[in-house]
Parts: structure tokens; sequence; C-alpha cells
């Protein structure tokens, strides 16, 4: 679910809530909120994302899985307050 939108030098960005703990920052063009790209649209492979997409993709899980390795759900939140801001 969408709880809200920020910006910041890598563009605008929405606000995922995975859990009741946990809020993913992810780019606008993973969302079926925009046009489709046209290097996806022209290149007519199966593709969904480009590379760096996946990239971006792979590292934001890391991040997510490291932190459900260290953090109690309190901590968590204390994250999330810190990221935003």
């Amino acid at each position: 679910m969408c709880v809200g939108e920020r910006c910041n030098a890598s563009g605008k960005r929405l606000l995922l809530a995975i859990d009741e703990h946990t809020v993913c920052a992810v780019p606008l063009h993973w969302t079926d909120l925009v046009a489709p790209d046209p290097e996806v649209v022209l290149g007519e492979t199966p593709a969904a994302l480009r590379v760096g997409d996946l990239i971006e993709l792979a590292r934001l899980v890391a991040r997510l899985s490291q932190r459900d390795a260290r953090n109690t759900p309190e901590d968590a939140s204390g994250e999330l307050r810190r990221r935003c801001k």
C-alpha cells in the first residue's frame, strides 16, 4: 500500500508499506503509475525491468534482509523515522 511519496537526488519515490513496521521507498517507474519505459517497450524482450532497476532492487532486498536479521520491530520503526527525515 502506498503511504506517501518523497523526492531525493534519485528522483521521485513512493513510500510503500510492506508490513506494519516496514516502509520502503521505490522509484516511481517501478510502479504502473507512469508510462512504460521506451527502453523496455522497444527492446521487445520479456524483461520487465532494466539492469539498473534489478541492481537497485537487489540492494533494497539486501538492506531489508540485513535489517530483519539484526533489528527488533521497535528498532525498525526508529530506522524508518531516521530515513524519512
